[in-house]
Parts: structure tokens; sequence; C-alpha cells
């Protein structure tokens, strides 16, 4: 039985000037699943990213998302991004930065206010909705982010360090509803640097020095390494101490 890959990425490679940042990297994401892009700082997971959002072009290789080769505009709608830095108007209030977005994605004026509160809710800011945004910490500056990647209920969600900034109790709740989108059918990809919230995903990529160096459930991956922990087997296989 084939399996149903919702993103295929096949040997991809990318250079900016001389400096390699992808070298090779391969691997499969099923619909419904969420897949983590798992390294250090400058291992090449955003570079990664901005090739499957078509932001990019790779030097070789492809990616197919949703069955389609990107860059391809057509697939643009289907995905919601929240990238590191926070794409944000900040003299504009909670509200008025996701009515922009509801604008943008063409949503119904008829459902714009429940979707409005029904993604804020999910980053517990439906308080803080009126305020101006350039009153917000960074860490709120994230949740807004994250809700309007939610607003137009894209098939993929990817999300680059998208927690960062966020105290435990509000990243269980994040991660809740990341299992909740999952199990409605919503393929997500995030990438992170922490390893405890690595093991929340199906799967794994762990990404070194811009090569894929395992892939697999956070368990197996470790297990098969005869390793304890994640980060046991990046300084198994990656040769040298592991950095946030």
């Amino acid at each position: 039985m084939e399996e149903n890959y919702c993103i295929k990425i096949e040997n991809i490679s990318k250079s900016y000037k001389k400096q390699k940042v992808l070298k090779g990297i391969s691997f499969n994401i099923k619909e419904g699943e969420i897949f983590g892009l798992l390294g250090p700082s400058g291992a090449g997971k955003t570079t990664l990213i901005r090739l499957i959002m078509g932001m990019e072009r790779s030097d070789e290789g492809t990616i197919t998302l949703l069955d389609k080769k990107v860059p391809n505009q057509k697939v643009i709608e289907n995905i919601g991004y929240t990238a590191q830095a926070d794409a944000l108007y900040t003299d504009l209030s909670a509200e008025e930065n996701m009515k922009f977005y509801c604008r943008l994605y063409k949503i119904p004026k008829k459902e714009r206010n429940a979707r409005i509160d029904e993604c804020l809710s999910v980053v517990n800011l439906n308080d803080d909705k009126k305020k101006i945004v350039n009153n917000f910490s960074g860490g709120m500056k994230r949740r807004l982010s994250l809700a309007i990647s939610l607003i137009h209920r894209p098939k993929v969600l990817i999300l680059d360090e998208p927690t960062v900034g966020m105290d435990p109790l509000l990243r269980r709740q994040i991660w809740q509803e990341l299992y909740r989108l999952k199990e409605n059918g919503v393929t997500i990809v995030i990438t992170t640097h922490v390893m405890d919230e690595a093991a929340y995903c199906d799967k794994l990529a762990l990404i070194r020095n811009g090569r894929c160096i395992s892939v697999g459930e956070p368990k197996k991956i470790i297990e098969e390494n005869e390793c304890n922990t994640l980060e046991e087997v990046f300084l198994k296989l990656g040769g040298d101490t592991y950095e946030d």
C-alpha cells in the first residue's frame, strides 16, 4: 500500500555564494503528521523551510507539496506559516491585524469575527485583541503570529521556532492545539532546537551542518543509535558538541 505523503523532499541542496547550507536532504512527510526539524541554530532548518514554502529555489533536488512541485503559487493558499520574525503591524491592534489577514485570504465577512475569536483563543489572546501590538511582549507577538497562520484553516502548517519566548504552560496549550489540528488532518512541520519539545513530534529529521543525520520517530531514533537522549544522538552522529 502506497503511503499518502503530503510533502516529498528529494536530494535537496542549497548554497549561498560559496557556502553550502543544505547537502542532499531527503525525507517524506505524511498527511496529518507532526514532523519536526531538529537542529542547532545555523543547521539549515530555516533555509529548508523557505524551500518547502517556495520562497527560494534549490540548487539541486525537488520538493513536492500537495502533489505539486514547488515553487508553485497554487499551493500557497493551503499553507499557514509562522516565520521566526513576526510579520505584524505594530501600530494596529491584534484584532485589526487579524482582520487584515482575513481580507488577504478572502475569508467571507460573515465568518471573520468568529474565525478571529477561534484563532485568538488557541493562543490565549482573546482578552488582548483590542490592544495595540506595539505594547505586546515578544511572546505575545509570537502567539499572535501563530493565530494569524491558522486564520484560513490551512491544510499544511509550517512553524519556524513558534514557541520561542512562551512560558511552559502556554507552550503546552499550543501543543495541545497542534494535536487537535493534526486530528483534523492538518500536516504540521515545526522547527525547533529544544530537545524536550522535539519529543512531542510524530517524526523528526535531525539536521546538522546542512545534512540530515537521522529520520524517524523520536524514541526509535534514540533506540536505534543506542542512546538515552536525542542530544546524545547528535553527539554520536554529528561529531561535536550540540549547542542551541
